[in-house]
């Protein structure tokens, strides 16, 4: 448990760093960051604040689906917008294009360790991916499906809303899924296994 933890803790903290590289690098964030930031800048609100208040938005979705939440879900719907709003303080927002790609490529390759990180800890998903799974669950419809159409609507109601569109949400629109399951399997905590031991009576 003490290793689920940490690398629980580890992986949302380095989540929320890897947001805050994407913000930073102005080219293009994922889907819910996208959201995000559309709704922060509407609101005034920071970013990170509007994540926390986003994820627990979803989580009184989980009700009728009767998703069940984990320690990992409580921790990721508060640490992910504390760990980004404290990131985007400290670094530094590059002008040069070049360095706005260091920061894109870097923001996308530790998102991917981070969500290998937190999942792999296997301590309950966090409030977004529950939200998907319950709707796979309620509706039987596959994966593919349901996670698309949800990215499709929350990409487009965070553009509407202002959120930032380009060619980092392509970049990490196709290379996510195949670096988390590149990861996973190092990162996957697995529960020790247990060797029954027969005692024979004389």
């Amino acid at each position: 448990m003490t290793r689920r933890l940490s690398q629980l803790f580890a992986g949302l903290l380095l989540y929320g760093f890897s947001m805050a590289l994407l913000v930073e690098a102005g080219l293009g964030l994922d889907p819910w960051d996208v959201l995000h930031q559309g709704i922060a800048e509407r609101t005034g609100l920071t970013i990170g604040t509007v994540v926390i208040a986003v994820g627990v938005v979803v989580l009184l979705f989980w009700i009728p689906l009767r998703q069940k939440p984990g320690i990992g879900t409580i921790a990721n719907a508060l640490l992910i917008g504390l760990a980004a709003d404290a990131s985007i303080w400290l670094l530094p927002a590059p002008e040069p294009l070049a360095v706005r790609i260091v920061f894109m490529v870097s923001g996308v390759l530790l998102n991917a360790v981070a969500t290998a990180a937190y999942i792999g800890a296997r301590l309950g998903p966090g409030p977004r991916d529950g939200l998907m799974t319950g709707l796979v669950g309620r509706t039987g419809r596959s994966v593919r499906l349901v996670r698309t159409s949800i990215e499709v609507v929350v990409l487009a109601t965070g553009w509407l809303l202002g959120g930032t569109v380009g060619v980092g949400t392509v970049v990490y629109a196709l290379s996510i899924g195949p670096l988390v399951h590149l990861l996973l399997p190092k990162l996957q905590v697995r529960e020790p296994v247990r060797v029954a031991v027969a005692t024979s009576a004389t």
